[in-house]
């Protein structure tokens, strides 16, 4: 595949940071806490579902404390309308009851901690990392893994190997919200179904490469 050059890199960036000065997460939660829970919850689900169902459960539970105090079946009541709900249900319960005993209900700040939180994955650490503690890191969705290799921007194709070439690739100064841009970009302009190319701001910069499904 071919991949863009450092200079075009740059150039597709300082486009995105023209049209979308601070890109911010589409998830609303009204603290860190919340914006943990919404990301775990947004595994196979869209932020607009997730968004939805947490709207209301927010205003009863915004902290461990009172999820713990509302209990797996009321969370399960609140988000049963977005996919696996019931792991998603305990795994709330379980992470909650974790940051209040062994972190004073903060949120943890490095990567290895957060991983080790139920439902808690390396893309959801990253997002956390990123948004919470303003860190430089790239959480890689079906968006990213999807356009950036398509793009130009980046080689590989699971998660984990499109982060890497990500991180190497981007200039350090376009890195707190390279992953908003991105996947913004994956989400209403080059779409899955029927690229809108030609309102594409980049489109005389991207590759157009054709990326294959992994073999098996």
């Amino acid at each position: 595949m071919k991949l863009l050059s450092a200079e075009k890199i740059s150039e597709v960036f300082l486009r995105f940071q023209k049209n979308n000065p601070s890109p911010a997460s589409e998830l609303v939660a009204p603290n860190s806490f919340c914006l943990l829970v919404s990301v775990v919850l947004s595994a196979q689900t869209t932020d607009k579902a997730v968004n939805k169902a947490t709207a209301p459960l927010y205003k009863v539970a915004s902290t461990p404390e009172q999820m713990l105090s509302l209990g797996e079946e009321k969370i399960r009541d609140f988000i049963k309308s977005i996919g696996l709900y019931r792991n998603k249900a305990r795994h709330v319960v379980e992470l909650s009851r974790i940051l209040v005993e062994k972190f004073n209900s903060e949120i943890p700040d490095t990567r290895e901690v957060l991983e080790s939180l139920p439902g808690v994955g390396r893309k959801t650490a990253n997002v956390v990392l990123n948004v919470v503690y303003h860190q430089p890191t790239m959480p890689v969705d079906t968006h990213l893994l999807r356009i950036c290799p398509k793009i130009g921007l980046a080689e590989g194709s699971t998660p984990l190997e499109v982060e890497r070439s990500l991180l190497e690739r981007i200039p350090s100064e376009f890195m707190m919200h390279a992953h908003h841009w991105l996947i913004l970009h994956g989400r209403y302009v080059c779409t899955a179904r029927n690229p809108r190319c030609a309102d594409c701001p980049i489109s005389d910069l991207c590759l157009h490469n054709e990326i294959l499904p992994p073999t098996k």
